[in-house]
């Protein structure tokens, strides 16, 4: 869990977030403390908590977690047929 003053997504990038979840993909997440998830993990939901923070959640082998999304450097999708490849979302932070 970070301490750092949450930063929004770059709001453009949600749409790659929202496709991941609506077709359930396997991902690969790579954080921006330079650890991932070399498991697939498969994309679940987001959800925005009180505190205005916005979280991934995922389900791997070892249960579901909740990724901050401005922990978030980049996904690929391990899905064949997914409609896009890797996606960087590190340091682009919404504009509004």
């Amino acid at each position: 869990m970070t301490t750092h003053r949450y930063q929004p997504l770059d709001c453009d990038l949600h749409d790659y977030l929202e496709i991941a979840c609506m077709h359930a993909y396997p991902l690969r997440v790579e954080l921006v403390d330079g650890s991932d998830f070399q498991a697939q993990a498969q994309a679940l939901t987001t959800r925005t908590a009180p505190s205005k923070e916005e979280f991934l959640t995922l389900r791997s082998a070892e249960g579901e977690h909740d990724i901050r999304l401005d922990q978030l450097l980049a996904i690929t999708p391990l899905s064949e047929r997914a409609l896009f490849g890797r996606v960087e979302l590190g340091n682009a932070v919404c504009g509004i």
